[in-house]
């Protein structure tokens, strides 16, 4: 499955591992929730990075203890029509501050890849290869957004706000 990342496809860092499959030696795993919160300590103990595949019906408040030493947050969404990750992504970034990898996996299609950027995802997993390359061309097309969002890009008016501030010191 391609991944998009900083608008560019790019290999997975992570090894999606099931449940019950014995951890690997080496490399970064992304696990389940369920499996994640069995243990988090055995896999933070591991040299190399954790991340959790988190579904939208799991309260992200429960993820808040461990988000300084997770990776990589995997947000799923079930169907198009389920926002309820888009609702998770802006917690993660606006009110805990996560500042690691956040992924959008399950049904992520193209023409919701913009609101997506804007609620806070930096990394997506889609299905198919030109999926994968109208998201990363996607992602270089739009520079100046009106309204805030957990991404953290300033917007419009706060661009102008800077931009008047700097000419008025003079700088």
């Amino acid at each position: 499955m391609p991944l998009v990342k900083g608008g560019k496809i790019t290999a997975d860092p992570y090894f999606h591992l099931a449940d019950g499959v014995p951890l690997p030696p080496g490399g970064g795993v992304l696990v389940s929730a369920a499996r994640f919160l069995e243990n988090p300590e055995a896999l933070f103990a591991r040299a190399e990075k954790v991340g959790v595949v988190w579904p939208n019906n799991r309260d992200v408040d429960d993820l808040v203890p461990f988000l300084d030493r997770l990776g990589a947050v995997a947000l799923v969404f079930p169907t198009f029509r389920d926002g309820r990750a888009y609702s998770q992504a802006r917690l993660l970034r606006e009110r805990y501050l996560y500042r690691s990898e956040l992924r959008a996996t399950g049904q992520v299609l193209r023409d919701q890849f913009v609101f997506m950027l804007r609620a806070g995802f930096d990394a997506f997993e889609v299905k198919k290869e030109a999926d994968a390359e109208a998201f990363a061309q996607t992602a270089q097309r739009y520079s100046v957004f009106y309204q805030p969002t957990g991404d953290g890009r300033l917007t419009a008016l706060h661009r102008r706000m800077q931009l008047r501030h700097s000419e008025s010191a003079g700088l």
